[in-house]
């Protein structure tokens, strides 16, 4: 066989952590645009200890890897909280909650506790943001019917300013101390210079009038800027919260308490973390499988749709494997706890969702280098904006206004979120179809991917070898049959168990001796003073047994793909026996769509040139290469690179880890090992090639919106900061503005989950 056994229907790997640097996700509070972001970056990455940090806006998370002998989650907090944000650590497990599974390793932020926090914070935002629009309103409507008095603006413009608008102001300063600037500088300097313009000509008016200028007040558009950024913030976390439906979906599969049976026979009801390896736990109709583990007792049929997309129940019976978040549909049963915590199947997808939606592709990364140069460059803009119009005007109010409206209408929230929103619900939906995306990096490259080389065993077949045919060449007798099965019964070969299943009804087994496995060959034994032999032809040639009968028979299997093994007595063959590996269903639709989106497909193999010729050909590939070792997988597909191909690789075995590893993007078939999908940069959860097209489109529509939200918004930039340099905008449109390109460019990438894919 090409890959090693399967470990689960998912194949999704769950293990426990290394000793080493370890990788966290930690919630951060306080970032209110791109910028800020970036800053808490750089404080993280140049903490002691820590090896890498990335710090995605979008989903208010720092994704980071520390080594635990230098550094701590506290200490990391300590460092954010000095730049004026907040990080949210895990609270420390009881002891006696604690599983020992679970124990190694980083904890992570009990769900429940973040989606409180989350919310607390929403609800702040919303109160500010009504209470800044209540009072800002009426301003308006005394500005344009030249009805308010500058002490009656003041006073309603007051709370606005240094009330509800002072987070702006607090972020602005600690940012300035630390030599930094946002988002939250930009907003500071323009409503702080418009209020505190304003305040100075409302307690001194004669003195600009004794100068021929009119002493303009700007309490109005001071107000109303920090409205409307209060509520594009607001549309924006709502927006934000939509793009992270599928990981609270995906938490919404564990159940919060089970039923544990204790040793004296009573069923009491606890916790969830507090379910230990080896704990005996009742499953009852319509209950959420809670961990990993398997059936100690009794019958059921379980929904794994959750994890592996296919819709009929699984009949599951004592020792079948159960996995946390499938649904138990009918009867009860009493399930072993083994995998619990952050170690099941269903916390390794969610993590790897996390982290993945935390990623950056490659053009985030020029997004963030912008980005770290716009808000100094804009305040220069502003600066020159200022300077220019007092030399042309003549008059400071009119330089103020230029040098305010600068500052307002160049936020950086809409380049900020361009490419993180449309990631997030990108790879929401991608988890959604079954396709998990290990980081944006390959869904950046899934889309300029070229050439498709597909493993054989396993991922463009079943992986799983059934009897065609068993040809008698003597006749066939009970005792015949009985030994073939119980020579096969005592094999571990992956053929074996293909036999004995299609010997029906099961023979009885027979008492053997001398039972030898011959690795790469067969097995032998000896019953009744006679050698019975079961193995590959070679072999069975090998040990002076004549298969001359079977010659020509076994030649026309051979050539069409199947594999022939040999039942022998002594120097006798008795039959052969013809196993096949079928195709996966869909397998040459899903090659035929391939071709269709302008991709090559290529079929890599170890098996025999006959066998993979005759299964390139079922499959409708061109192209295929037979008898390959690990090495060469990977050989051929540095080829297909130095030849300018970009190149993703789908298989599923422990030898195909090199290739996936070579290969532009590394596609691991959820059927298979856990090297492999370590290995790999996605894994189709249900090990169906028909995932590889729609993974493709979903790369490319993704990133067909990144292009569309990167371009609106420095189209935006481009024309709106000289805009408002030059005609020198009402502060009150450049804050609208201002809050229509983030919820723009959010709003468009939303959009990503009502196509179809």
């Amino acid at each position: 066989m090409e890959n090693g056994a399967p470990t689960s229907p998912a194949g999704l790997p769950v293990s426990a952590p290394a000793a080493g640097p370890r990788p966290v996700t930690l919630p951060v509070t306080g970032m209110s645009c791109a910028s800020c972001a970036l800053n808490v970056e750089k404080t993280l990455r140049t903490a002691p200890g820590v090896r890498s940090a990335s710090v995605n806006y979008a989903d208010a998370s720092a994704l980071v890897e520390y080594d635990p002998t230098a550094t701590s989650p506290a200490a990391l907090r300590a460092a954010v909280k000095g730049i004026g944000y907040d990080l949210v650590l895990p609270e420390a497990p009881a002891a006696s909650d604690l599983a020992p599974a679970a124990a190694p390793g980083p904890a992570e932020v009990d769900p429940a506790r973040l989606d409180a926090i989350r919310r607390a914070e929403t609800r702040v935002l919303r109160t500010r943001m009504w209470w800044a629009i209540g009072l800002s309103v009426p301003q308006v409507v005394l500005s344009m019917t030249g009805m308010g008095s500058p002490y009656l603006m003041w006073a309603l413009a007051t709370p606005v300013v240094l009330f509800f608008g002072w987070p702006f102001f607090r972020h602005g300063w600690q940012m300035a101390m630390h030599r930094t600037a946002g988002m939250d500088t930009l907003v500071a300097l323009s409503t702080g210079c418009a209020y505190l313009w304003s305040v100075f000509n409302t307690i001194d008016p004669g003195y600009l009038r004794s100068r021929g200028l009119n002493a303009d007040v700007y309490f109005e558009a001071a107000s109303v800027v920090i409205a409307f950024i209060l509520l594009g913030k607001w549309l924006e976390d709502r927006a934000k919260a939509s793009a992270s439906e599928a990981i609270r979906k995906l938490m919404g599969l564990q159940p919060a308490t089970v039923l544990l049976i204790a040793p004296d026979g009573s069923t009491h009801e606890m916790p969830l973390a507090g379910v230990h390896p080896g704990d005996i736990l009742l499953v009852r109709p319509g209950d959420r499988i809670p961990v990993d583990g398997a059936i100690a007792e009794g019958l059921g049929y379980v929904d794994e749709s959750t994890l592996t997309g296919e819709p009929l129940p699984v009949a599951k019976q004592p020792g079948d494997a159960l996995f946390a978040g499938t649904l138990n549909q009918k009867t009860g049963f009493r399930m072993r706890a083994g995998r619990v915590g952050k170690d099941t199947l269903l916390s390794g997808i969610i993590r790897r969702v996390r982290e993945a939606q935390g990623s950056k592709a490659p053009v985030q990364r020029l997004v963030d280098k912008v980005a770290a140069v716009f808000v100094p460059s804009v305040i220069g803009v502003a600066l020159l904006a200022c300077i220019a119009w007092w030399i042309i005007d003549g008059t400071l109010p009119h330089a103020l206004v230029a040098f305010v409206t600068v500052l307002v209408i160049a936020c950086p929230c809409a380049l900020g979120l361009a490419t993180p929103t449309a990631l997030m619900v990108g790879l929401g939906q991608g988890a959604t179809a079954g396709i998990f995306i290990k980081d944006a990096t390959s869904l950046e490259r899934l889309r300029t991917v070229t050439d498709i080389v597909l493993d054989k065993t396993g991922t463009l077949t079943e992986g799983r070898p059934r009897v065609e045919d068993i040809q008698w060449f003597t006749p066939e007798t009970p005792q015949t049959k009985a030994i073939l099965y119980s020579l096969e019964r005592g094999s571990e070969h992956p053929l074996a168990e293909a036999v004995c299943a299609a010997l029906t009804p099961e023979p009885p087994l027979l008492p053997l001796t001398d039972v030898v496995a011959h690795p790469g060959a067969g097995i032998s034994a000896t019953f009744v003073r006679s050698t019975y032999r079961v193995g590959n032809l070679r072999w069975l040639l090998a040990e002076g047994i004549d298969t001359t009968p079977a010659e020509s028979w076994v030649r026309e299997r051979e050539s069409n793909a199947r594999t022939v093994v040999g039942y022998a007595r002594d120097q006798a063959l008795l039959a052969a026996i013809t196993l096949s590996d079928r195709l996966k269903p869909g397998a040459p639709q899903a090659i035929a769509e391939m071709e269709n989106m302008g991709l090559t497909v290529h079929l890599l193999t170890g098996d025999n040139p006959a066998t993979a010729k005759a299964i390139a050909q079922e499959a409708g590939i061109k192209t295929y290469k037979a008898g390959l070792q690990p090495k060469d997988k990977g050989d051929y597909i540095r080829a297909l690179q130095s030849g300018g191909k970009k190149v993703a690789m789908a298989g599923d075995g422990i030898n195909d880890a090199e290739a996936l590893a070579v290969a532009d993007v590394g596609i691991a078939m959820g059927n298979g090992t856990d090297i492999a999908m370590d290995v790999a940069g996605m894994t189709l959860v249900n090990a169906g090639l028909d995932r590889i097209p729609v993974a493709i489109k979903l790369s490319r529509q993704t990133f067909t919106t990144v292009r569309q939200n990167l371009w609106f918004a420095f189209i935006y930039n481009v024309i709106g900061i000289p805009l408002a340099a030059c005609l020198v905008l009402n502060p009150m449109i450049a804050g609208a503005a201002m809050a229509l390109s983030s919820i723009t460019v959010v709003t468009n990438s939303l959009r990503l989950k009502h196509r179809s894919i």
